[in-house]
């Protein structure tokens, strides 16, 4: 059986409006898709720009977060999460900050992103004493929810790469932690240029949790591993 010989005519065309009248408001309707689309990204820019600083201009406070940015498959972090490790580490010997609050997900018995993080740590000279693991911080708003609802941080200096720093500033003011932001060191690979891309859509994600304020995946009691840490005097 011969199937038909499928015509250019054959192929519908899109409707297009054919007065000015209509060209126009698809114009502006299209520009309108745009702009909505780009509020969140904005929204996190303006919210986060004047709170970026350095390691060696960050103000001075009382504790750190560094974010999970994943691990190899032995265990030991990723060179993005080595990096954010690398600054932390940095701004302890510095004394900018006494304590490293380490946040990240550890949902099953065989990745273990906070004990990753803070034996690397503890290898770069910041002692155990001084590290506090959040287990249930399984994305950055969860992070910054916990930081402030469990562990009782107020002020933090946020440490992540360029693509992630800016949401993760915004979402931690949202969630009532007066924060700074300081990049650690960017390594333009294929895993970059992904993360960069992705920021697009999570910034959507982002919004969405700053304006409904959903609760973390887990909450839990208060505790008072912050707190101990800077009352540890070793």
């Amino acid at each position: 059986m011969r199937l038909p010989r499928l015509r250019l005519s054959d192929i519908h065309r899109p409707l297009l409006p054919r007065t000015r009248t209509g060209q126009r408001r698809a114009v502006q309707a299209v520009m309108l898709l745009c702009v909505l689309a780009l509020l969140p990204a904005t929204w996190m820019f303006t919210a986060a720009d004047y709170r970026l600083r350095t390691t060696a201009d960050v103000p001075r406070t009382s504790v750190a977060v560094v974010f999970g940015a994943g691990l190899f498959g032995n265990g030991e972090p990723s060179i993005f999460l080595a990096s954010r490790l690398d600054a932390a580490a940095k701004l302890y010997r510095e004394g900018r900050v006494k304590v490293v609050l380490v946040t990240g997900d550890n949902s099953t018995d065989h990745y273990d992103e906070p004990h990753a993080m803070r034996q690397y740590l503890t290898h770069r000279g910041v002692p155990d004493a001084r590290i506090v693991s959040d287990y249930a911080g399984f994305d950055t708003w969860d992070s910054c929810v916990r930081a402030k609802e469990i562990f009782g941080v107020d002020r933090a200096i946020l440490v992540s790469q360029g693509f992630h720093i800016r949401r993760a500033v915004a979402l931690c003011q949202e969630a009532g932690i007066e924060s700074y932001g300081v990049r650690a060191a960017d390594h333009q690979d294929a895993v970059w240029y992904y993360s960069a891309t992705r920021e697009l859509f999570a910034a959507h994600k982002a919004a969405l949790d700053a304006a409904l304020e959903p609760d973390p995946q887990f909450l839990g009691p208060k505790e008072p591993g912050v707190e101990r840490a800077l009352a540890d005097r070793r």
